[in-house]
C-alpha cells in the first residue's frame, strides 16, 4: 500500500510564555491566543486533510525579536521530527553577523536553520531593507545558504521588489502574500504583487490571509480573489501552503483553514496541489536533502 502524499505547513509558531514573553500578544484582540502553544497542541489541531493529505512536516517561525528564541526553537526542532526547519532572527544590522548565524548553526539543533525573518512590519521606515546595513546583513545570510522570509505589509511591497532586484542570487519567500487587504479591493495591491513575482527567484506563502479579512465574518469568496492573483503571478511551483498557526485561531483554526484551500485549490491539477502542498516548502526549506541550499526557481 503506498504511502499518502506529504502535506507540509510551511509557516507556524510555538511559545511558552512561562519561558518566553511575546510582548506583541498584549495588543486588543489578541486574547483567544494569549496563552503557550506546543507542537503537541498543533499534532492535535491540524486534523484535517487537504485533498487526502495528512500534515508530515512543518517550519517552525521566529515571533520575536531574539537570538535566544531562535536558539529555542532550533534545540526544539532537534528533538520533534514534525519540524522540518527554522526560520529564526539574528540582528542583520550587526556587522557580526555572519558569526552569529555560524554559532547558532553550530549549536543544538542548528541544522535546521533554513532562513531569517525581521518583523518588517513593525518599521516605519519605508526604505528600511535598503538600509546599508540591513543589505550588508542579507548578502551574509546569502553567503551563508540561508533563505529570507520577508514579513511586510502590503504597503511594504517595493521594498520587497527592490531587494530582490537587488540581490537576485537570495532566496526570498514572501509571507502572508503581503498581506493583501482581504475582502476588499486589490487594485493597490496586486500591481506591486505581481511586480515581485516578476523575480523568479521569489516564492510566496499561501498563509495569513484569514487574518487580513474580517475575523468572524469572512467566506471563500472573500478569499478567491487573491488566490486567483497568486496562482496567475506566481504559478503553482512557487506557492507554499502555510497554516500561521496558532494567530489563525482568531480567525477559525487550522482546520477551517485547511479546508478553505482544499476549496481553493480543488481545480488545479495533482501536480500543482503537489507543489503548493509540499514540493515548493520541500525544495525551498530543503526539508528532503538537507545538505543543498535554498535553490531559486528556474
Amino acid at each position: 500500500m503506498s504511502e499518502p502524499p506529504p502535506l507540509v505547513d510551511a509557516h507556524h509558531h510555538v511559545w511558552d510564555l512561562d519561558r518566553r514573553p511575546q510582548p506583541w500578544l498584549d495588543e486588543p484582540g489578541h486574547e483567544p491566543i494569549r496563552r503557550t502553544h506546543t507542537v503537541d497542541d498543533l499534532r492535535r489541531t491540524a486534523t484535517r486533510t487537504i485533498s487526502g493529505r495528512r500534515l508530515t512536516s512543518t517550519v517552525l517561525v521566529q515571533c520575536v525579536t531574539s537570538v535566544a528564541e531562535t536558539r529555542e526553537l532550533l534545540a526544539l526542532a532537534e528533538q520533534d521530527p514534525l519540524i522540518g526547519a527554522v526560520v529564526g532572527w539574528a540582528d542583520l544590522t550587526s556587522p557580526a553577523i555572519g558569526d552569529v548565524l555560524d554559532d547558532l548553526r553550530s549549536g543544538p539543533g542548528g541544522g535546521h536553520l533554513r532562513a531569517l525573518r525581521h518583523v518588517v512590519q513593525g518599521e516605519d521606515d519605508p526604505e528600511w531593507l535598503q538600509r546599508h546595513t540591513v543589505e550588508r546583513g542579507l548578502r551574509a545570510v546569502r553567503d551563508s545558504g540561508l533563505g529570507y522570509d520577508a514579513l511586510i505589509r502590503s504597503d511594504q511591497l517595493p521594498q520587497a521588489i527592490r531587494l530582490a532586484q537587488r540581490l537576485p542570487d537570495l532566496p526570498l519567500v514572501l509571507d502572508h502574500a503581503g498581506k493583501p487587504p482581504v475582502g476588499r479591493a486589490l487594485s493597490d495591491w496586486e500591481p506591486k504583487l505581481r511586480a515581485l513575482a516578476g523575480s523568479p527567484h521569489v516564492r510566496c506563502k499561501f498563509s495569513g490571509l484569514i487574518t487580513e479579512a474580517d475575523h468572524r465574518t469572512w467566506t471563500i469568496d472573500d478569499i478567491r480573489p487573491v488566490r486567483d492573483v497568486l496562482l496567475d503571478a506566481f504559478g503553482p511551483d512557487r506557492l507554499m501552503f502555510g497554516s500561521d498557526w496558532p494567530v489563525c485561531v482568531l480567525a477559525g483554526g487550522w482546520n477551517h483553514w485547511a479546508a478553505t484551500v482544499e476549496v481553493l485549490l480543488g481545480d488545479c491539477s495533482e501536480s500543482e496541489k503537489q507543489a503548493v502542498l509540499s514540493g515548493t516548502a520541500t525544495s525551498f526549506y530543503r526539508l528532503s536533502d538537507p545538505t543543498e541550499g535554498p535553490r531559486p526557481c528556474s
